[in-house]
């Protein structure tokens, strides 16, 4: 058996542990974010990111490409580039040429997709003095890789772009940063995308487009379910259904069934009930007040050295340096 079966059978197994442990707990059953990315999912993600009411990666892409020589210019030179879940890494483009401009880098793009590593290297693969290593892991064990692997002399720069840091509730995110920051030495630096707060109904619109596309997005969990899992869900069964926790400040994302069922999953040794009406929940997508990255990296072990806000859709990117 070849390393790269052996992995996809640790990913399944993964995969049929998280939906144990997500399905048959009591009370509210979720499912992680991270399973939305496989091939369809992630070509549905990419046409999200084009939908009029989704603005926040159009406003991500604007920030890097005005403002890519200025966040070079803050770091220590010279420097490779980690990045946490870069998708098909169309917004990064402007931030690597910046820097390949001013030195030779190695990109080394971190995902659990892999149709989004190969999308990395058909982007990347021509662009001047750039070498691209991708690693097909979680990312906290990437970085760590990328992290002990480092070539003498040279800093680290990790991005964590678009608002996958909102996925993860505060207190979660806030101990992943400094879990990330454990593994940097000083000098080397952090550039955090956040989603901001605004308006109730621009964030439900973004979240639950007119076209459906986000709703595809959603149950493409379930599907991939029954695909890799040996699952029946009846996919068409599930209502997508986005609504915004005031108190937490997060759109909450959930699959709701109209009508009582039972699911089974071999894969995962498992067989639910499901009521009518009752939902899994899938993604929350966390908002942040425009100061709040500074208090963040401060109690993750860094020091703040720049902030960077589109004023159209309201994002932020923030660069942290590890001290």
């Amino acid at each position: 058996m070849t390393s790269a079966q052996i992995s996809a059978i640790d990913r399944i197994a993964e995969f049929a542990a998280d939906v144990h442990a997500g399905l048959s707990r009591a009370g509210q059953k979720k499912l992680p974010p991270k399973y939305f990315y496989d091939a369809v999912g992630s070509a549905l993600f990419d046409a999200i990111s084009h939908l009029p009411e989704y603005g926040l990666t159009r406003a991500d892409e604007r920030l890097l490409r005005r403002n890519a020589s200025r966040i070079v210019d803050h770091l220590r030179l010279p420097v490779d580039v980690a990045e946490l879940g870069p998708g098909n890494g169309r917004k990064t483009r402007w931030l690597l040429r910046a820097l390949v401009e001013r030195q030779p880098t190695t990109y080394f793009p971190i995902e659990i997709s892999r149709a989004a590593l190969a999308a990395c290297r058909r982007r990347f693969g021509r662009i001047g003095s750039l070498e691209v290593v991708g690693y097909q892991r979680e990312f906290l064990d990437g970085v760590r890789e990328v992290a002990a692997a480092r070539r003498e002399g040279r800093r680290l720069l990790v991005l964590f772009l678009g608002s996958t840091i909102g996925n993860f509730d505060r207190h979660e995110a806030n101990e992943f940063l400094r879990k990330i920051g454990a593994c940097l030495a000083p000098g080397d630096a952090l550039l955090l995308g956040t989603d901001l707060e605004k308006p109730v109904a621009r964030l439900l619109e973004a979240y639950d487009d007119a076209q459906g596309v986000t709703a595809a997005f959603n149950r493409n969990v379930l599907a991939r379910a029954n695909r890799e899992l040996g699952a029946d869900f009846d996919v068409a069964a599930f209502e997508h259904v986005a609504r915004y926790n005031e108190a937490e400040r997060r759109i909450e994302m959930h699959l709701r069934a109209n009508r009582a069922m039972t699911v089974r999953i071999p894969a995962a040794g498992l067989s639910i009930r499901l009521r009518e009406g009752e939902t899994i929940w899938t993604e929350s997508s966390h908002k942040y007040a425009p100061d709040e990255p500074c208090r963040m990296a401060l109690g993750a072990g860094f020091r703040p050295v720049g902030q960077w806000i589109d004023q159209e859709w309201g994002f932020s990117e923030n660069l942290w340096m590890a001290e």
